[in-house]
C-alpha cells in the first residue's frame, strides 16, 4: 500500500470495495462469481495470507490449504529478507537508511493485510522518524489501512495525531490531503455537514487519488452538499462551481439530481433520485447511511416545494412530483409526525397548510426561556449569599 501512483487509486481500497460488493445481498450471483475471482487474484498476487485466512474463516472464500501454505511461505521468506536489510542498515548505514528499511517492512505488512503487525511496525518506524512530513506520511498509511478495515476509531485517532503534527509544521499539500481524509471520515460517520465543508474546501486542491478517483470525490461533495447547504450556498459553491461542472456529466444521474432539485423540476428529480439510490446503496462508505440519506433528501425537496405556498392541494403536490396522492399523503404524514416538515394536512379538503415557525417568534421564546433560567440561578445564588 505505497500511497498509490499519482492519479491511481490504492489497490487495497479497490479490493475493499470488491469485498464489500461480494457480501452485499443485492449484488447478483453472477457478478459475485466474477468478484470472487478478482478478489482471489488480488490476494494471490500480493500474498495476503492473513486476509485470506480471515475471509475463509467467515466463508466469503473457500479454503485452499496448499494456496494458504504457499502464501505463508512467501511471506516468511520476504520478511526474512526485510529483517536482513534492517540488520544490515543498523550495522553499516545511517539513520535514514535504517528508517527506510523499517518502513519497507511496515509497508509489506500493510500489503499482505496483517493489520496488527503493520500498525506495530509503523509505530516503530515513527520512533525513528524526525521530519514532520515523513511522520505525516506514516499517518496517511495508517489512515489507508484504517479505511480498508473501516476502523473508525483508528481513523479518528490518526486524524487527531495528524492535526497535532501540523502544529509543529507541515506543508500545505499534506494539510489539504488530510482534509479529504477527514471529510471521508465525517461522511462515513454521518456528519454530512462537516464532510461537505471539508470536501468543498478541497475541490481545487484535490490530490488524494489514493483513496478515491476525482469523480467519486465530486459525487460525495454533491451528495453531502445537497442535504446541508441552503439554496444560495448550493448555487454558489456547487451548481456553478467550474470544477464540479467539468466532472458532473461523467457520473450517471448526478447532473439531473443536482440541477432538477435546484431548478424545482420535481418529476425529473424523483427519476434521477431512483438512479442515485442504486449508487448510494452500492457505496461502501454511504451504504450504512442509505435510509438516513434518503430521508434527508426527501425532507429537503418537500420543504423546498412547500416553502412557496401558504396552502396547496395534495393533488397539486402529487402531480408536481409525478407520484400518487396516497404516496404523498403517507410520506408527508411520516415527515410531519417526525417534526421534519412544518405543515398540516386537511384530509377533508385535501389541502396542505404550511405553518412555518417564525424566526422572530422562536427567538422571543428562547429569550424568555433563558431569562427564566437566569432568574432561577440568581435566586439560588442570593440564598447562598444570605447564608
Amino acid at each position: 500500500m505505497d500511497g498509490g501512483a499519482e492519479g491511481s487509486q490504492q489497490p487495497h481500497l479497490i479490493l475493499a470495495h470488491k469485498l464489500f460488493l461480494l457480501t452485499h445481498p443485492d449484488v447478483q450471483d453472477i457478478e459475485k462469481v466474477q468478484l470472487k475471482s478478482e478478489v482471489l487474484d488480488s490476494i494471490k498476487s500480493d500474498g495476503m495470507a492473513p486476509l485470506y485466512e480471515t475471509l475463509t474463516a467467515s466463508s466469503v472464500l473457500e479454503l485452499d490449504q496448499s494456496l494458504l501454505d504457499s502464501m505463508r511461505a512467501t511471506n516468511e521468506e520476504e520478511l526474512k529478507k526485510l529483517e536482513e536489510k534492517i540488520a544490515d542498515a543498523e550495522e553499516n548505514l545511517g539513520e535514514s537508511e535504517v528508517r527506510e528499511a523499517h518502513l519497507a517492512k511496515a509497508l509489506y505488512f500493510v500489503r499482505i493485510s496483517d493489520k496488527e503487525k503493520a500498525l506495530e511496525q509503523l509505530k516503530l518506524t515513527e520512533g525513528k522518524t524526525v521530519a514532520v512530513g515523513q511522520k505525516m506520511d506514516l499517518v496517511f498509511y495508517t489512515l489507508q489501512l484504517a479505511f480498508f478495515y473501516m476502523d473508525f476509531d483508528l481513523v479518528s485517532k490518526s486524524i487527531d495525531k495528524a492535526k497535532k503534527l501540523f502544529e509543529e509544521g507541515g506543508d500545505w499539500e499534506r494539510k489539504n490531503r488530510l482534509k479529504v481524509y477527514e471529510g471521508l471520515y465525517c461522511m462515513s460517520t454521518r456528519n454530512f455537514k462537516k464532510a461537505a465543508s471539508l470536501f468543498l474546501d478541497s475541490i481545487s486542491t484535490f490530490t488524494t487519488y489514493e483513496i478515491f478517483p476525482y469523480e467519486t470525490f465530486i459525487f460525495y461533495t454533491v451528495l453531502t452538499s445537497i442535504i446541508t447547504l441552503d439554496r444560495v450556498s448550493l448555487k454558489q459553491k456547487v451548481v456553478d462551481a467550474p470544477e464540479i461542472l467539468t466532472v458532473l456529466g461523467k457520473i450517471p444521474f448526478l447532473s439531473e439530481f443536482l440541477n432538477s432539485l435546484y431548478e424545482c423540476q420535481y418529476k425529473a428529480f424523483f427519476s434521477a433520485f431512483a438512479g442515485m439510490a442504486e449508487q448510494i446503496k452500492f457505496d461502501r462508505y454511504l451504504n450504512p447511511h442509505f435510509r438516513f440519506y434518503m430521508r434527508e433528501v426527501r425532507t429537503v425537496v418537500y420543504s423546498q416545494f412547500l416553502e412557496s405556498y401558504k396552502s396547496v392541494t395534495v393533488d397539486a403536490m402529487a402531480n408536481a412530483f409525478g407520484v400518487s396522492v396516497d404516496f404523498i399523503d403517507q410520506e408527508l404524514s411520516r415527515f410531519i409526525a417526525a417534526g421534519k416538515l412544518h405543515c398540516k394536512i386537511d384530509k377533508v379538503a385535501g389541502v396542505l397548510e404550511t405553518n412555518r415557525p417564525d424566526a422572530k417568534n422562536a427567538l422571543y421564546q428562547a429569550t424568555i426561556k433563558q431569562g427564566d433560567f437566569l432568574l432561577n440561578r440568581i435566586q439560588k445564588l442570593s440564598r447562598v449569599i444570605d447564608l
